[in-house]
């Protein structure tokens, strides 16, 4: 069947220009086997009525959808490595596949893929993805969502067939293609490509890109103060997501220039990690000796990173109004931080000190105990109004403690944001929603070892359930 009417297909890269990306080719597989398709925003952009056959067409072998881009297209773009420049980068392993409208909000989506296959920019890379890291993915991508944070969505995943030498896992290992919904694949990196050839033209042409779909509001009659209000915008919207990732515990790994996009999704789920504990030195790559991206730094990477892509943008504006946009962020995190964490732990805001105050006492204890922090969260999920849960659980020999009793009097004041959650079973059951390093790999030895995938399901639905809780499952949306 054809795509449904909620389908609105809108290729508009294409209109940038030459210089902006290349055509490829993509890959062909052995064979395609589905392991994920997320029929709840496969709704929203209307695909799900989609048969089996046609979407192994779309999204494992790459035909066009209807009325979208005839071909696949590798982006170009630079970026900062660890804060070191590297000119030679660009999609290398994937590509924006298709372009198209969120039938719930309107706004612009792109498709790309991870695993399609060698690029220009492949840099003598296969092109290809691990089917673990497709699972890997998949699992960061749902609990992040499930937390509140923006995020790329997983649309598809295929096993394509291949073994793939790996240095840093056991090798072969399985392949696969997956292909994410983001809202933009416009990188800090793609604007430091141009600035880069001093290509004011393209620069230029970038940022009316930016600014026609993604932020209308930072239109002015002016390119110079256009350009500063965008940078701002974006300055907002990165602030969101690192504040995001600070409460919901999440260590993206890789913060580089080319890995932050222009509408603040966080997406490229590589050497990601959940927090055991609250420790800011926590890092999550391997191969990130000196904690170059550690928890703790993530806030100030993400500033550092805006603050090239204002450098990028600069022969199109002046540094004193782009100064004046990145002083944004520091107040947006804040604020962002604090709305998070309050949410996260289910306490209505009151919207003055006594707000800061409670996330002042909450960290100061965390970091102090080191204990579980998913189990911290959801122990107190509602303050005081969980009180004889939490001090029955087994972590209760942590709250009784003195410094505990200045994280009780602080939040004294917050009520419960939605008191009925707490009869729901989930808070009844006996642990939190967690996905912490020796879960996932659990679960994804179950597949290695035995092609099972029923704990992944299992854990899939354990994430959505909770996100339907908490308010956060796009399919109870209404449709327009």
């Amino acid at each position: 069947m054809p795509p449904s009417a909620r389908y609105r297909p809108d290729p508009r890269y294409l209109a940038l220009g030459d210089g902006f990306a290349d055509v490829v080719a993509p890959a062909r597989f052995p064979s395609h086997v589905l392991r994920h398709r997320d029929e709840r925003w496969a709704a929203r952009v209307g695909l799900d009525s989609l048969g089996d056959d046609e979407w192994e067409r779309h999204f494992a072998r790459f035909e066009p959808l209807p009325g979208n881009l005839p071909d696949p297209l590798a982006l170009r773009y630079h970026g900062h490595q660890f804060g070191s420049y590297n000119p030679a980068l660009g999609d290398g392993r994937g590509f924006l596949f298709a372009q198209l409208r969120d039938g719930f909000d309107g706004r612009l989506l792109d498709l790309g893929t991870k695993g399609s296959g060698a690029t220009p920019y492949a840099r003598g890379g296969d092109g290809r993805l691990t089917l673990k890291g497709g699972v890997r993915e998949i699992l960061a991508a749902e609990l992040l969502a499930a937390r509140g944070v923006d995020t790329c969505k997983i649309l598809s995943v295929f096993e394509t067939g291949e073994r793939l030498i790996r240095g840093d896992e056991p090798s072969p290992t399985r392949s696969c293609v997956l292909v994410r919904l983001s809202h933009s694949n416009l990188r800090f990196g793609t604007f430091q490509r141009h600035a880069y050839h001093r290509d004011l033209a393209r620069l230029g042409a970038l940022v009316d890109y930016a600014v026609e779909h993604h932020f209308p509001a930072a239109r002015r009659d002016d390119l110079a103060v256009t350009t500063a209000a965008l940078v701002r915008l974006v300055a907002c919207r990165a602030a969101a997501t690192a504040a995001a990732w600070t409460v919901a515990g999440f260590v993206h790994g890789v913060l580089n220039t080319d890995n932050l996009n222009l509408t603040g999704e966080s997406f490229d789920y590589g050497p990601w990690r959940f927090l055991p504990t609250y420790d800011l030195g926590f890092t999550a790559a391997y191969f990130d000796e000196t904690g170059f991206y550690a928890f703790g730094r993530q806030p100030n990477a993400v500033l550092w990173n805006l603050g090239r892509l204002a450098e990028a943008v600069l022969p199109l504006t002046t540094r004193d109004v782009l100064e004046d946009s990145l002083g944004a962020f520091e107040p947006a995190f804040h604020a962002a931080v604090r709305r998070a964490f309050l949410d996260r732990l289910g306490l209505a805001p009151r919207g003055d000190a006594a707000d800061d105050g409670v996330m002042d006492a909450c960290y100061a204890f965390l970091a102090a105990r080191r204990l579980d922090l998913d189990r911290f969260y959801f122990d107190w999920y509602g303050g005081e109004a969980s009180a004889a849960r939490a001090l029955a659980g087994p972590a209760a020999a942590h709250y009784d403690h003195p410094e505990f009793m200045e994280v009780r009097r602080a939040w004294t004041a917050h009520a419960p944001a939605a008191p009925e959650r707490l009869g729901h079973p989930y808070y009844g059951g006996a642990a939190p929603c967690s996905l912490l390093i020796d879960e996932v790999e659990a679960l994804w030895a179950a597949i290695a070892d035995r092609d099972d995938w029923a704990p992944l399901a299992a854990k899939l639905a354990a994430i959505r359930e909770f996100a339907t809780l908490h308010g956060r499952d796009p399919s109870v949306m209404d449709m327009p």
